[in-house]
């Protein structure tokens, strides 16, 4: 059984994003691990494993427009079963 049993990626396109701020607001207020906020300040990549994935994505949907969303289910995917 995995802790975080969510890979959730996404990209975020806005104005001034700060990719240090996203990952503070991350590390402060979600639960997770393997974190990867990258980009400048008009794209950013997000990479999070989590148990709540809706919760990042209503979080990132604050900052600009969200696509190529991709929320995999990795204990499924440990079991041989699609994610």
């Amino acid at each position: 059984m995995l802790e975080y049993r969510y890979d959730t990626q996404l990209l975020i396109e806005g104005e001034n994003l700060d990719e240090d701020a996203i990952s503070e607001y991350f590390e402060e207020n979600f639960q997770g691990d393997c974190l990867l906020a990258v980009g400048d300040e008009d794209l950013i990549k997000i990479h999070y494993h989590t148990n709540e994935p809706w919760k990042v994505l209503e979080y990132c949907s604050t900052l600009g427009e969200i696509y190529d969303i991709v929320v995999e289910d990795m204990d499924r995917q440990a079991r041989g079963l699609k994610g």
